[in-house]
């Protein structure tokens, strides 16, 4: 018997044991820990609280574009004088582990997001991120065949022309 789609929530697919990085950590630091672990993004703490959310796009926008272009010691040095808490963003979203699955598709999709922490009880138990939901949908599951069918495609907004 399929599973209900209602029934499939966040604590079924999220990422249990999350690399984070709190607030005084470098920027240095958390680009280490992205390379290593192979993800983009680290839920920031301060004092085991969730205050944050920093990507490789946040550290990547942090360097001065001479600076990327050269390369070099230069770069970690930089790297190592930063905080998290200088280039994070402070307004990240989160679900609850009983969250159905399919709000957190939407939400990634709506928001054009990769990772959305899970907090229960104010304590972060996991992150839930596209890899997640692309290893549900590889599992076949009646909601994933649904997800799958019904896209929902973002509708691109129309640039406007500048006035010279």
């Amino acid at each position: 018997m399929a599973m209900r789609s209602s029934n499939i929530t966040v604590s079924q697919w999220m990422t249990k044991e999350v690399m984070t990085v709190e607030v005084f950590d470098s920027i240095g630091l958390a680009r280490r820990i992205m390379a290593e672990n192979r993800i983009n993004q680290l839920p920031v703490l301060d004092g085991g609280k969730l205050v944050g959310i920093v990507t490789d796009r946040d550290i990547r926008d942090a360097y001065p574009t001479s600076m990327v272009i050269n390369r070099g010691k230069e770069i970690d040095r930089f790297a190592d004088t930063y905080t998290v808490e200088e280039v994070m963003s402070f307004n990240v979203m989160t679900v609850h582990s009983q969250t159905p699955l399919a709000t957190a598709v939407r939400l990634l999709r709506e928001h054009r997001i990769g990772s959305l922490p899970v907090v229960d009880g104010g304590k972060l138990v996991g992150i839930v991120t596209r890899s997640d939901i692309l290893d549900f949908v590889l599992s076949g599951s009646s909601l994933s065949e649904s997800l799958v069918a019904n896209p929902r495609k973002p509708t691109a907004k129309k640039a406007s022309s500048r006035k010279e």
